[in-house]
């Protein structure tokens, strides 16, 4: 039957497929275990081994030595046991070969299932064993079909799949396309292994240039990041170790060829290479060209930049729906604020009233502040009187009342806009219960809302001695 031919089963099998031959006969032996189950029952002590020697899977049954024997598929007399080991006794257990061509065709069914599963199985780990290494490529692939908005691409040996959220939404594709995609994952699944391709990812973008540009393979030219928009607009910012070789022409090519090959294979999504530069600002300033920047104030402990740029730019700055400023974001990685000079000027201005507006403080110390970095009561607020104190003019006890007056003002702040958000529960208070308040609350809040007067001029000549 078929166990002759197991031991030149396996040998092809193994070496056609590359699979484990070990692998293979385990598999074999738990097959035939499952058939002998399937004839005689699960009552019976069933062992299976492979005899490497005559290249045949053996059965071996166990049964135990009973002086009466009450369940003859697991017992043997003692007398019928003696003829097979004349050394035994009650309760051994004996173990007699069964003839494995008795189990017919479920036996030789079960084995022939156990080598194509195995087969396959090969082959998806083969599939695997391939593409894992391959993950940030980029491959060819035909469209196959359309499956509820993903597209399953025919990849030769295997299938790769394009999520829709993988997909640039104004591209389409029918049955039979070619289509370029980049390995974004490979999943080891039950099915089988999974292919997940993507259009849309920035390293797709990174790896056309890549092709496309022989500087950037050759590591003369550095591609330092990008950012996308997919299907809209792209930034791209490239560097060069080589003072003679220009990052962005190297891009660009000849009148445009090379990043045109780019921009017809993502469909007519606008590109903008970027001269990259170590000083964060700067490199701002050329990600948001063609806007003109008059200043960046920079928060390194937020990591955001305030960027002001002329009136008559800010559009441009921003871009359509924010997209400009938004893709400059995501590719410097830092939170930008685009605002004209006017509201800059307004909001400075502001600042610039909040600071004179605090208890004892005068035009002279405010300037002074001003000129510190201070811009606003809120800034002093959050400071420290080590901060203060490094201000010519401030000694610790000025910072001291600098500081109560600073945050005092905040909190009426507050205060008022809270009233203004809720005005019900101003109204809901009585007169009555807002002489129950602390009183050195109404003399806090007197006290910020009284401005430096003309005919206080200690505080002030004070101060704008101290300045001068």
């Amino acid at each position: 039957m078929f166990v002759s031919d197991i031991k030149r089963v396996v040998e092809q099998v193994s070496r056609d497929r590359g699979i484990d031959r070990e692998v293979l006969i385990r598999a074999l032996e738990e097959a035939l275990r499952s058939a002998a189950r399937k004839k005689f029952g699960n009552k019976l002590d069933i062992e299976v081994q492979y005899n490497d020697e005559s290249g045949e899977i053996e059965v071996f049954q166990f049964m135990e030595v009973a002086e009466e024997v009450d369940e003859p598929a697991v017992q043997i007399s003692l007398e019928e046991g003696r003829k097979l080991d004349p050394e035994c006794e009650v309760g051994d257990s004996l173990g007699t070969k069964m003839d494995a061509t008795t189990f017919g065709r479920i036996a030789a069914q079960s084995a022939k299932q156990v080598i194509i599963q195995k087969m396959k199985d090969a082959e998806k780990d083969a599939v695997y064993a391939n593409f894992i290494d391959r993950k940030g490529e980029i491959l060819n692939g035909i469209v196959q079909r359309i499956d509820r908005s993903d597209i399953i691409v025919n990849l030769g040996h295997t299938e790769g799949i394009v999520p829709s959220r993988e997909q640039v939404p104004r591209e389409s594709y029918r049955r039979g396309d070619r289509i370029r995609a980049y390995i974004l994952d490979v999943l080891h699944e039950s099915r089988g292994p999974q292919i997940v391709l993507s259009r849309t990812h920035p390293n797709f973008l990174i790896d056309l240039f890549r092709t496309e540009v022989p500087e950037i393979s050759e590591g003369i030219v550095t591609i330092m990041g990008a950012s996308r928009e997919p299907g809209v607009r792209a930034k791209i910012a490239v560097a060069s170790n080589n003072s003679d070789i220009d990052p962005v022409g190297a891009c660009v090519g000849m009148k445009g060829s090379r990043v045109q090959n780019v921009v017809q294979e993502l469909r007519g999504e606008k590109i903008d290479i970027i001269p990259w530069h170590l000083d964060p600002a700067k490199f701002v300033c050329n990600a948001l060209a063609p806007a003109e920047i008059s200043r960046v104030i920079i928060d390194e402990d937020n990591r955001s930049m305030e960027v002001i740029v002329p009136d008559e730019y800010l559009s441009i700055a921003i871009g359509k729906k924010g997209q400009n400023v938004r893709l400059a974001s995501k590719l410097s990685g830092w939170h930008l604020d685009v605002k004209n000079e006017t509201r800059y000027s307004q909001a400075m201005q502001i600042g610039y009233d909040s600071l004179v507006a605090l208890t004892g403080v005068g035009i002279g110390l405010a300037d002074a502040l001003y000129e510190s970095g201070f811009y606003s009561a809120e800034e002093i607020s959050r400071a420290t009187i080590e901060d203060l104190i490094q201000i010519r003019g401030i000694g610790e006890e000025k910072a001291e009342k600098l500081l109560e007056a600073a945050r005092n003002a905040i909190a009426q702040s507050e205060t008022e806009t809270n009233s203004e958000t809720h005005p019900e529960t101003a109204a809901n208070n009585e007169p009555g219960e807002e002489e129950t308040a602390p009183q050195t609350s109404e003399e806090k809040t007197a006290g910020i809302e009284d401005s430096p007067q003309p005919d206080q001029p200690t505080d002030k000549a004070e101060s704008d001695n101290k300045i001068d």
